[in-house]
């Protein structure tokens, strides 16, 4: 064999192995998740958190999202047991397992899903993590939704229309809202609404305002209902499973984990937020009653009486916690009030 010859095929194997070696090297993570790709927590979230991933790792590692793998209530068992890299999902889906975020959903927080989430964040890191109701999960980001509001097929002009209508209802401090207001609650995944709504199922929804848009419910819905700083929050969490974090490098485990944390947090809460803006203004296009109640009027009176008490409910709920939560509830609020970016 010639030199040269040599020389190109003995190049030629070296790049070969480098490149093997680099495409062996490159770690996908599988990431679940269930509402439409288009979804802000999908296209914007996921999207975003994908990509810090790979730059913060060096391309060493890259999210690869994954539908259709179940009801978002499986999706802590699927990633705990290794099916699956990391998914998200609602804490109140899975009742008796997460107690403490619930602080978050109760009414009257009066915040943005951004500055709430934040709050969440850092509530979590500083009383909650001990309690360890995500055991079996590495966390990566505690977040909520925006204002939760009444999207309903038949209009209202009280709360008190509300007792018997079949309201969808997703868990957590919204099921303990319907159950004051005596409404019939039906159980099902946010994607399955529309469909319910259309067919009339059920008579509503409790969701936030930027799912008129999302789950396309501008058109099934006759009456959005805004009350004032919304009815609730939902809680949710971004979690891995802790064998796949622990097989990473130590330099990969803290790269990713460098732009998890407050920062996925707030991007998580940011993006529902600004989902509820483009939610409300297709709502408007649409030509959705929109009644947009004011401090004192009569809904919002009816809804101020029907949630006194929440808070000691659920204090009560959490005293097996082993964690003081009124204190971690008065701080969460104080964090999520007066937040700035």
């Amino acid at each position: 064999m010639k030199l040269n010859k040599l020389f190109k095929t003995t190049a030629a194997i070296s790049l070969g192995f480098a490149l093997s070696t680099s495409a062996m090297a490159e770690t996908v993570m599988r990431v679940a998740s269930w509402l439409p790709p288009t979804h802000p927590q999908n296209a914007v979230v996921l999207d975003t958190w994908g990509k810090w991933i790979e730059e913060a790792t060096e391309g060493r590692v890259k999210l690869e999202i994954e539908y259709g793998m179940g009801h978002p209530k499986t999706l802590f068992d699927l990633v705990e047991d290794g099916a699956v890299d990391a998914s998200w999902s609602v804490h109140g889906y899975v009742p008796g397992r997460f107690k403490l975020t619930e602080s978050v959903e109760l009414p009257n927080l009066g915040a943005s899903a951004e500055a709430a989430s934040v709050a969440l964040w850092r509530v979590h890191q500083k009383h909650y993590k001990p309690a360890n109701e995500h055991e079996g999960l590495v966390v990566a980001a505690l977040f909520t939704h925006g204002p939760g509001q009444i999207h309903l097929a038949e209009p209202i002009s009280s709360l008190k229309e509300m007792e018997g209508r079949k309201i969808r209802l997703g868990g957590g401090i919204q099921s303990k809202l319907g159950e004051r207001m005596h409404v019939t609650p039906v159980g099902a995944p946010a994607p399955k609404v529309y469909e319910m709504m259309q067919q009339r199922v059920v008579d509503g929804v409790f969701i936030p305002a930027g799912e008129q848009k999302t789950l396309r419910l501008n058109e099934v819905t006759k009456q959005l209902v805004l009350l004032p700083g919304g009815m609730y929050t939902m809680s949710f969490s971004i979690f891995m499973n802790p064998d796949f974090v622990a097989e990473l490098s130590e330099k990969d485990r803290k790269a990713i984990m460098a732009v998890s944390g407050e920062k996925l947090s707030a991007l998580a809460g940011s993006a529902w937020d600004e989902g509820d803006k483009k939610g409300l203004e297709v709502a408007k296009q649409a030509g959705v009653s929109i009644l947009q109640v004011q401090p004192g009027d009569q809904i919002d009176q009816e809804f101020q009486s029907l949630t006194q008490g929440m808070d000691a409910d659920y204090l009560a709920r959490v005293a097996d916690r082993d964690v003081d939560a009124a204190a971690a509830l008065k701080e969460l609020r104080e964090i999520a009030r007066s937040y700035n970016k």
